[in-house]
């Protein structure tokens, strides 16, 4: 399991880019952090979750 905003989730063995589109989240409006580190959005692809990985995600949202 890994621990995405609080919130236990199975997706242990699979890339940050693929958990961020099944989420829907838009790859281009969000900030990763894992396991107290920011990720680069080009290692995005490579990055892979792990058990007992901690993830932050953080979309920016735009208004005025």
């Amino acid at each position: 399991m890994v621990k995405i905003n609080g919130n236990e989730v199975n997706a242990a063995g699979i890339t940050l880019t693929d958990y961020l589109a099944g989420a829907g989240y838009d790859e281009k409006r969000v900030a990763v952090e894992l396991n107290g580190d920011i990720v680069p959005k080009a290692r995005y692809k490579e990055t892979i979750l792990n058990d007992g990985d901690s993830v932050e995600v953080v979309s920016f949202v735009g208004g005025g």
